[in-house]
């Protein structure tokens, strides 16, 4: 059997539980980004140095298998989805707690590029951002989804930002956007 079915030449594809709809489906357009963000995490996994980071997003990239089969089924579907839990959410949660507890990582604006293992995980964090909003758009549509999805996919989002602090941290590298002479909170205007 050959993956090239010209099944969809037509400009259709097939849901898990054999519904068909239009490519263009907001469905498809969300977990559609979240396997490019599967694919866009693996690219920044296979140049990662840090054992420890590259074992996380292994585990990230096979709960995001469950994620997107979660979008990609839909209710009138004879098939149960995969769930993604509160655990796999708490999960994220912890590791960005975890992240966040290691003296000197860098907690406010940062400038992407300053090391290319954390720009592979910068432009990971922009897809997962894309992602979100498209399954909140999905939502927003009428679309069902469990709102774990969208919190893991939030939390995700924090936890790759993070990730490339720490492997700049861990390389000695300073990427923040202020220069320092700009006084007030973080996360405030850097400019």
């Amino acid at each position: 059997m050959s993956i090239s079915t010209t099944r969809g030449d037509g400009g259709q594809t097939g849901l898990a539980g054999g519904i068909r709809v239009s490519k263009a489906d907001l469905r498809v357009e969300s977990y559609g980004s979240v396997d490019e963000l599967n694919t866009v995490l693996g690219f920044a996994r296979s140049i990662c140095q840090n054992t420890e980071i590259v074992g996380w997003t292994e585990q990230i990239q096979r709960t995001l298998f469950r994620l997107g089969s979660a979008l990609a089924t839909p209710p009138e579907s004879k098939k149960q989805p995969p769930v993604i839990s509160t655990e796999d959410v708490a999960m994220l949660t912890g590791l960005v707690h975890q992240i966040e507890s290691t003296e000197g990582i860098l907690s406010d604006w940062s400038l992407p590029g300053a090391h290319t293992e954390s720009a592979a995980f910068e432009v990971a964090r922009t897809v997962c951002r894309r992602a979100e909003r498209n399954a909140v758009r999905f939502i927003e549509s009428g679309g069902i989804v469990k709102p774990e999805i969208v919190a893991y996919l939030n939390r995700l989002s924090d936890l790759l930002w993070l990730f490339g602090r720490l492997i700049e941290h861990n390389a000695g590298i300073d990427a923040r956007l202020r220069d320092g002479g700009k006084a007030g909170p973080k996360w405030s205007r850097a400019w």
